[in-house]
């Protein structure tokens, strides 16, 4: 037999069982018995509106999706989706995570793909109000059923899934990635600035290098071409012009970095050292620019530490005092070189002593311009390379101190495979261990026994916007 429940007869239902009159329960939801008259007895029935069903459910003390699944035909009174109902029914849906009645309700507007900018439109909004995940289903929904495929809204519905994504796990970072990219130029000016720039990041965060470089590339010729058009300069982008110009070469020349290519990496610093010739600065600007110049200085005495050239060492340590939020960075730059040309630093890390126990302890933000991801990870890969140091140099208890360091950091960023060579290295050396140091390493394995199903962060791991 068909099954003919519907939200009016579970309604009627409920107030039977309950013993309660249209008046009664009138005042337990704060409706009047008209309300109640007009929506269950009348002919046709007055349809339900949203927040009435919430406070009805409310008032039976019933979990508040509980009607949800009967109100899709609601929405659907008399055969055509009303909007006044389905909008706000949909956004409730999505605040209590009931995607499954979401996707009876798009499932039956799709009938008619007239409705698709509608749906485009709500995602938007939503977007404009900061509820970013509430948004994704509606931008699948238009991804999923867009007739044309060089149409705007479907670019920019892979934007904006891709922008939502960004700060979530990798996987799905590079899943929405890979799908924004095939519509990356048919976004709206300033979404593709922000998009490239996006890309370029989290293909950098990859370890990916040349498609970092690639996306570096295209933001930095795009950028240019933008800036030589007067008429962009009314462009709404996430950030100031200046940031994708100047990020298009400091991108590149880090992703050379990394891949050991020192002197290549040099010439594109001059491309963000002085961009004081930017136009219409103003103080946002300005404070960019003088960011840029920073770093500028920063990662050329960085490539000269690399390249092992140890008379810059003077220069570089006096500038890291100057600038303490360089100092984590600038340690790692030192040590990592130290490791990899053979000289001693002792002294160096004396005079740094006080800013690595500040370091163990807790990572301060203050008055920094670097993102607290950003630090966690230089504080693991430093922690990493001083353990190296230290083991090379056979001091090995600093060694084992500094091995426990980056085992804690690691578990707490989730760098796994960072982790798991420094599990090796304690293994290799437990021997020097103190009973401390033991006890202190068997509470970072239980450790990852009680997080093993947590779930990773995405963490950046250069000097970044």
């Amino acid at each position: 037999m068909e099954n003919t429940t519907t939200i009016r007869s579970e309604i009627e239902k409920e107030l039977k069982l309950g013993g309660y009159t249209f008046n009664s329960f009138g005042q337990a939801t704060g409706l009047n018995r008209g309300i109640f008259s007009a929506m269950l007895n009348g002919n046709p029935p007055k349809p339900i509106s949203v927040r009435q069903m919430d406070l009805i459910t409310k008032a039976l003390n019933y979990p508040e999706d509980w009607l949800y699944d009967l109100y899709v035909d609601e929405c659907f009174y008399d055969g055509r989706p009303h909007w006044k109902r389905v909008k706000p029914f949909l956004i409730r849906c999505v605040e209590v995570g009931n995607l499954r009645c979401v996707e009876k309700v798009l499932s039956r507007l799709m009938e008619d793909l007239n409705h698709i900018p509608t749906i485009f439109a709500l995602a938007e909004e939503l977007y404009e109000e900061g509820k970013l995940k509430e948004a994704i289903p509606f931008y699948e929904c238009v991804i999923e059923n867009e007739k044309y495929q060089h149409s705007e809204r479907l670019a920019i519905s892979h934007y904006r899934i891709f922008s939502i994504s960004v700060s979530g796990i990798m996987k799905i970072n590079l899943e929405a990635a890979l799908r924004f990219v095939p519509f990356r130029n048919r976004v709206p000016l300033d979404y593709h600035l922000d998009g490239l720039l996006k890309l370029s990041n989290l293909y950098y965060n990859l370890n990916q290098w040349k498609e970092a470089e690639r996306y570096a590339d295209e933001l930095r010729s795009l950028a240019s071409i933008v800036c030589k058009n007067k008429e962009n300069n009314n462009l709404n982008t996430e950030r100031h012009l200046v940031v994708y110009y100047g990020q298009g070469y400091l991108i590149k020349g880090n992703a050379l970095e990394k891949q050991e290519k020192y002197e290549e990496a040099m010439k594109y610093i001059s491309g963000y050292a002085d961009l004081n010739w930017f136009e219409n600065l103003g103080g946002i600007g300005q404070k960019e620019v003088q960011k840029f110049t920073l770093w500028a200085n920063a990662n050329q005495l960085n490539l000269k530490i690399l390249m092992g050239d140890t008379g810059s060492l003077p220069i570089y340590i006096q500038f890291l005092k100057d600038n303490p939020p360089e100092i984590l960075l600038g340690l790692l730059t030192i040590v990592e070189s130290a490791n990899k040309h053979g000289f001693l630093i002792e002294n160096i890390l004396q005079q740094f002593s006080r800013e690595l126990n500040s370091f163990n302890n807790e990572l301060s933000m203050e008055a920094s311009y670097y993102k607290q991801s950003f630090s966690y990870h230089t504080y693991a890969d430093l922690c990493y390379q001083l353990t190296i140091y230290m083991f090379n140099n056979h001091f090995h208890e600093k060694g084992i101190y500094y091995v426990l360091k980056c085992l804690r950091k690691c578990l707490q960023i989730n760098n796994k495979e960072k982790f798991m060579i420094c599990t090796a290295m304690f293994e290799k050396f437990k021997a020097q261990a103190t009973k401390d140091q033991g006890s202190e390493y068997e509470s970072i394995m239980e450790e990852v026994l009680i997080n093993a199903n947590k779930k990773p962060e995405i963490h950046s791991n250069y000097r970044a916007f």
